[in-house]
């Protein structure tokens, strides 16, 4: 029996004062970035303290930051916020304590839901309630310009994602669909509909370059209100394989995406985030009843029929503010309908399936779960691959897994 166990580290302190959305760390400094309903906040992935809060330049909370990868000499960060604004902050690596303010963007009508930069750099996407995804060019220092607004989402856009190697952008909305765009004869275009989620899709993840097969094209990880994850995969040009009865893609060229697996489903209520390890390969999601699932990939010839294997669950009795959950046992048995393996939604028996190997109920107590990323934190004395969780509670809090 396949089987882990999630160990709580540590909470990241003090506690923000209110509600936090996201937690990213820093692509190479220990560092890490939370936003919060009145600030960024700056904490040591090695103390687990604060370092510092960046406040002003919005006039409204933080929703949404990304650290700008590639820089040397200072540490660059992206921030969207509830008073539809982005704000570009820099730090030079000598200073814990002063931030700049370089420069603000302007242009969406409703919240900023979510920032991200490309993998060189050079661009940065921003998605918003107003149911557009902007693309904006750095050209010069403190210098934006907008290259693309795109709106063919029905929907508030939730999240956003570029691809690890390509200027490939991913988006997220509630609309229920995940869009794919490229830009095309000088032109940012919507080059694939990823249909199959039910409602609201809340955040979409790439897979990393590190682990990913040989020969293979990154896939895409989603989650839903629906109470599903699902992988994305890329359709060599060659196939012409039938369209899964559990999703249909539409394409405005050639490039075709489709369906390659559901996890298992483990959880009860909306899932708002999933995370893709560089190190481990494994996935982690979290949602609105404040659990933490981590899935490892497996061979379907293994595992394609194997719906009874037991799943190790963690829970733990919580007291938070004078409430306890009603019920925090240990989640050991699982039945048919609830399996701890999936397998995959295609007909490609050569295609591999997940398996659910360890979960924490009720990890921030009686309170959601908005965000999850893993991280590389100091533990026992050495780096270590770590989940970080963050909650509605205000706390963020640093897990392991064995």
């Amino acid at each position: 029996m396949t089987s882990g166990i999630i160990h709580h580290v540590a909470n990241l302190t003090p506690p923000c004062p209110s509600r936090a959305w996201l937690s990213k760390p820093h692509p190479h400094l220990p560092i890490l970035a939370t936003a919060t309903e009145n600030a960024l906040r700056i904490y040591s992935l090695n103390s687990f303290n604060l370092l510092s809060t960046i406040t002003g330049g919005h006039k409204r909370s933080i929703r949404s930051c990304s650290w700008k990868p590639g820089t040397k000499e200072e540490a660059v960060i992206a921030t969207g916020s509830f008073d539809a604004s982005v704000g570009i902050w820099s730090q030079e690596e000598d200073d814990d304590q002063d931030w700049r303010f370089a420069i603000v963007l302007d242009g969406h009508e409703s919240e900023v839901k979510s920032v991200t930069w490309s993998a060189g750099g050079n661009l940065l996407a921003t998605c918003s309630r107003d149911k557009s995804v902007w693309i904006w060019e750095e050209v010069g220092e403190d210098d934006f310009e907008t290259v693309a607004v795109l709106q063919e989402h029905d929907g508030d856009v939730k999240c956003v994602a570029w691809h690890p190697e390509e200027e490939l952008l991913a988006s997220a909305s509630y609309d229920d669909d995940i869009r794919l765009w490229r830009e095309e004869v000088d032109d940012w275009a919507c080059v694939s509909v990823l249909e199959g989620h039910g409602s609201t899709v809340w955040a979409v993840e790439w897979e990393p370059i590190q682990g990913r097969k040989e020969g293979e094209d990154s896939r895409l990880v989603s989650c839903s209100d629906d109470g599903t994850i699902r992988i994305w995969k890329k359709r060599p040009h060659q196939e012409r394989q039938q369209q899964s009865r559990l999703s249909i893609i539409r394409s405005t060229s050639a490039e075709k995406w489709e369906e390659e697996s559901h996890l298992p489903k483990r959880h009860v209520r909306t899932i708002y985030s999933v995370a893709w390890s560089k190190e481990s390969h494994r996935i982690v999601s979290v949602g609105g009843d404040g659990k933490i699932v981590v899935y490892e990939e497996r061979s379907t010839p293994e595992f394609q029929d194997s719906h009874t294997k037991g799943i190790e669950s963690v829970a733990q009795q919580t007291m938070v503010d004078g409430l306890k959950p009603e019920s925090t046992e240990p989640s050991m048995d699982i039945g048919p309908e609830e399996s701890s393996t999936a397998t995959p939604s295609t007909e490609d028996k050569s295609a591999s399936s997940w398996e659910a190997i360890a979960e924490y109920d009720y990890a921030h107590g009686v309170f959601e779960i908005n965000h999850v990323v893993w991280a590389k934190a100091k533990v026992d004395g050495s780096s270590q691959e770590v989940i970080v969780t963050t909650g509605d509670d205000g706390e963020v809090k640093i897990w392991k897994v064995s």
